[in-house]
């Protein structure tokens, strides 16, 4: 359930925080406008937030920042401990889980979110995800994620293509291991499990989607 890409997050963890900012040429694009990513998936956010891929905590402290109950899930110990440390000034607890393996608050919640990581899973893993977000949320409940995604298979290919021939191995390799999805496949996903379904762009590869329960 995503777990198999533990091994690279756990490795990536000291360095996270230098990346999002800019400092590897290879996903600089990547991380483009990362706080506008940010921002925006908390202004789209309720009160009682379900975080999934915690990582350091930086959007995490933004949701706490505007007040918001945050309940973390991080399946990376050491992506935990950094987040815990940098977070120490705020109540929370952050559990070990991934999208579809986790601890059900016990609190209603109204917005479930995540950042730079649905794509983990493959499809099916997806749309098994959204199935048990419906049973979660209520009627205007929302998932309000941040991914790289693509407008259509051949959008994906050819970016692929545009990384290897700028050099960018790391990035191409990634692109091609994981599960990285089309809008139209999301739009289905949402549609079968009682969601409709918005989409805003933020860089070539990052778009936030907000899906509200009907």
């Amino acid at each position: 359930m995503g777990r198999e890409f533990l091994e690279v997050f756990e490795g990536w963890a000291d360095s996270y925080d230098q990346t999002v900012t800019g400092h590897d040429v290879e996903y600089k694009e990547v991380f483009l406008r990362y706080e506008d990513i940010l921002n925006d998936v908390v202004h789209k956010s309720g009160l009682s937030v379900l975080e999934f891929g915690v990582g350091t905590g930086n959007l995490t402290q933004k949701l706490l920042d505007e007040n918001k109950n945050v309940y973390g899930v991080e399946p990376s110990e050491p992506m935990r401990e950094i987040a815990l440390e940098k977070l120490q000034n705020y109540t929370l607890t952050i559990e070990d889980g991934d999208f579809i393996d986790f601890n059900k608050p016990a609190d209603k919640i109204d917005t479930i979110v995540s950042t730079y990581a649905f794509h983990h899973l493959n499809d099916i893993e997806k749309n098994q995800a959204f199935s048990q977000y419906s049973n979660i949320l209520t009627k205007g409940g929302k998932i309000v994620f941040a991914d790289t995604m693509f407008e259509n298979k051949e959008e994906y290919t050819m970016t692929i293509q545009s990384a290897t021939q700028k050099g960018f191995i790391n990035l191409a390799k990634d692109l091609e291991t994981e599960y990285y999805t089309t809008i139209p496949v999301l739009q289905e996903i949402a549609k079968e499990n009682g969601f409709t379904v918005e989409f805003t762009r933020f860089n070539h590869f990052v778009w936030v989607m907000e899906a509200t329960k009907q």
